[in-house]
């Protein structure tokens, strides 16, 4: 049986965000170079946006690249965005085929210019897509996304563009990287590790955490069928009562 099925599709979480970690120790463990590792992490996330599509999901971002990767190896980091852009040309047909819309959010600006252009490519071959909005965090960073919009809301009080009094948060919003995204109601991490490393710190005010012990390439549709269902046997109140609600 497909564990897939044994979710309630009538109570799915609109928007999943997935930490995807663990490539490295996964390599390590096998006594395998890290890029191993990182190899295998492409083919799960094949697997992922082709689990989310048959489930019927509207909205998944996965956490590709931080600010904070910039600091490993050059090495690494030279393998990694060409794995990006390898993946990105291999994996445009499954988007069409599966009516996927590419999304990127970060500071994409700093990428390498052929990782840059193919994935302005992808995006834009993808944009009429009206299935899954699959978002790749590219040079991502919440404290940096956050800075920016104070700056930006900063720079438009100071011109008289908009007052203090105006701002609230659908003005925050508006000027964040994900203005046009919902905000996340499930988080994964992969790897065991129990934290949210500078990822959607506004965006996940009200999400449900899920922090489970396996690495990022053995996470497969049992692992996303577990932390569903473990989202949909939540109460999420929202700041009210358990009365209020119900």
């Amino acid at each position: 049986m497909n564990p897939l099925e044994d979710i309630d599709k009538k109570n799915l979480p609109r928007h999943i965000a997935i930490i995807m970690d663990g490539n490295g120790r996964w390599a390590k463990k096998q006594g395998k170079l890290r890029v191993f590792g990182h190899e295998n992490g492409v083919d799960t996330v094949r697997r992922t946006v082709e689990n989310c599509v048959e489930i019927g999901l509207h909205y998944l971002t996965l956490y590709t690249f931080s600010t904070e990767n910039w600091n490993r190896p050059k090495l690494e980091v030279d393998i990694l965005m060409k794995l990006l852009v390898s993946s990105l040309k291999k994996e445009l047909d499954t988007f069409i085929k599966n009516n996927v819309k590419l999304n990127a959010i970060g500071d994409i600006g700093s990428l390498p210019k052929k990782a840059h252009r193919e994935l302005k490519e992808v995006m834009e071959k993808t944009k009429g897509h009206t299935g899954l909005t699959l978002t790749l965090a590219l040079s991502y960073g919440a404290r940096e996304e956050i800075k920016n919009a104070v700056k930006q809301i900063s720079t438009k009080v100071k011109n008289n563009i908009i007052s203090v009094d105006d701002i609230d948060e659908t003005i925050i919003n508006t000027h964040l990287y994900t203005h046009d995204l919902p905000d996340v109601d499930l988080l994964i991490r992969t790897s065991g590790e129990c934290r949210i490393s500078n990822f959607l710190l506004w965006q996940i005010a009200y999400a449900e955490l899920y922090f489970i012990d396996v690495f990022w390439p053995d996470f497969s549709e049992l692992h996303l069928t577990e932390a569903i269902k473990s989202y949909q046997n939540r109460e999420r109140r929202f700041g009210k009562t358990s009365e209020q609600l119900n």
